[in-house]
């Protein structure tokens, strides 16, 4: 028989059994741990969007760091093209939500540095701020920090002025080579005999120079239709030097932009004649080049074309009334002419004054002279070589005042380039009776007088058939290549 006490437990039993029950510590410790766990999801959203944010911000960076290096920021000066990217990055940095930053913790910077004949860029920017979180404030954590920065780099040769002076006196209007010569010379040696007085001397040789003249029968020359030399010489299809001049100089406009587009350089050339006078065919153009494009009139390849020869009356006159003695080389004029420095009422065809070619500086500065060395002008007190006579100068170019204007130029900042186009010593119809024979138009000092008028490394001799186009464009890269930068 079961009594009341053996149906039920004790009462002091219940509690301990209630905290032995394992389905009820699921509940308390899932209550616990839901808190962090909920603090740990918001901190986590928070870490994400701050790197979304800064991943965001650091593409903003980036555009504003190559924006330092571009090919227009390379023209100006580092700290110009540094402040340009800091007000970039500021203007987007400003639009994105969620971020706070202090203006001392933004930079950009931009250094310029030389290696060789190039610049060198490299610029940076830096940033660094705060996301505002959304959760972390919960816990006492209201932003994250984030930063970064970005660097590019870019290089440029440095930027230079062309001055290109041609030759466009008689004596360039040599046959181009030893065969034009000799057919030039042939082709007008009776003619040229009949009309020359040459007493008691053999008949000399032809005239192998195609002068041009206006009026060739002042000469009586003799050639068919009672042209001059230049139009049979045209006729017979011989190739004078001048005509590879002309094709030279065009050649080169090529030549200088491709070379400043491969550079990320700007180069301006002006291009002028020189014989009795200096003559410009175009003032410093960036234009280089034919092209829908362009909106500047007159490139320099098609003022290039323009060059021709000086038309002269007859021999040793320039004009009907101008019994010049052929005075047709006039080299120092043009040099004094170009050593000033640009003004355009009195000084038109000076040259600007030369700078490092650094971006933001003034261009660096090379005149190119092409010429056969030789010149022929009137001279004060009295030519050191034709004589006190009739004051005049011809021959090397190695007068004084010839050389001071090289060395001012030089010393000015400017380079000379100077391309020789031997000259070749011909027949001068001087006859010498006791040795019997003609004396020759030699001079050794020619391309010695040219050489010294260059500056170091800028000299070049093509000889007569030799290309002169590929001996101006080597010129011309070695000018490039030879480039020195200052800042």
């Amino acid at each position: 028989m079961m009594t009341q006490n053996s149906k039920c437990e004790p009462a002091v039993g219940r509690p301990s059994r209630f905290w032995r029950h394992e389905s009820g510590n699921i509940a308390i410790i899932t209550a616990l741990l839901m808190l962090p766990v909920l603090f740990a999801m918001g901190m986590a959203f928070d870490l994400t969007l701050a790197q979304s944010r800064k991943d965001q911000i650091e593409g903003m960076a980036d555009a504003a760091a190559l924006s330092a290096v571009t090919p227009s920021e390379m023209t100006v000066v580092a700290a110009t093209a540094a402040s340009h990217a800091d007000t970039l990055f500021v203007g987007q940095l400003n639009k994105v939500s969620g971020v706070s930053y202090s203006a001392s913790n933004v930079s950009a910077t931009a250094t310029d540095t030389e290696t060789g004949t190039v610049v060198n860029r490299s610029a940076t920017v830096a940033w660094s701020g705060s996301s505002t979180n959304v959760f972390g404030t919960l816990l006492g954590m209201a932003t994250f920090p984030i930063s970064g920065s970005s660097t590019a780099a870019s290089s440029t040769a440095p930027n230079i002025n062309f001055y290109l002076l041609l030759d466009s006196s008689p004596s360039m209007y040599l046959a181009a080579t030893p065969t034009g010569i000799a057919q030039l010379a042939a082709a007008t040696w009776t003619s040229n005999n009949a009309s020359q007085n040459y007493t008691g001397a053999p008949s000399p040789n032809g005239c192998a120079f195609a002068c041009h003249e206006s009026n060739p029968a002042g000469d009586n020359l003799g050639n068919p239709g009672g042209e001059d030399n230049y139009a049979l010489a045209r006729n017979l299809g011989i190739t004078l030097r001048s005509d590879l001049v002309n094709t030279a100089s065009q050649d080169l406009m090529s030549t200088a932009y491709s070379t400043e587009k491969g550079n990320n350089a700007t180069y301006q050339i002006a291009i002028y004649t020189i014989d009795v006078s200096v003559n410009q065919l175009t003032p410093l153009t960036s234009c280089l080049l034919p092209s829908p494009t362009q909106t500047c009139a007159g490139p320099a390849q098609t003022a290039a074309a323009n060059y021709a020869p000086l038309e002269v009356y007859t021999n040793n006159n320039l004009t009907s009334t101008n019994a010049n003695d052929d005075e047709d080389t006039n080299l120092d004029l043009a040099m004094s002419a170009l050593s000033q420095t640009y003004n355009a009422l009195t000084a038109p065809y000076g040259m600007r004054t030369p700078g490092s070619g650094a971006p933001g500086a003034a261009p660096q500065g090379v005149l190119m002279i092409v010429s056969d060395g030789m010149i022929d002008e009137a001279y004060g007190s009295g030519g050191p070589i034709c004589g006190p006579a009739d004051n005049r100068v011809c021959g090397a170019v190695n007068t004084v005042a010839t050389q001071n204007w090289c060395t001012n130029i030089k010393n000015s900042g400017i380079r000379i380039a100077f391309l020789y186009t031997t000259y070749q010593p011909l027949p001068d119809y001087d006859w010498n009776a006791s040795a019997g024979v003609y004396t020759l138009e030699t001079n050794g000092s020619i391309p010695a007088a040219a050489e010294a008028c260059a500056s170091p490394g800028l000299f070049y001799e093509v000889d007569s058939g030799g290309d002169i186009s590929a001996a101006l464009t080597q010129l011309f890269q070695t000018a490039v290549s030879t480039a020195r930068l200052t800042h």
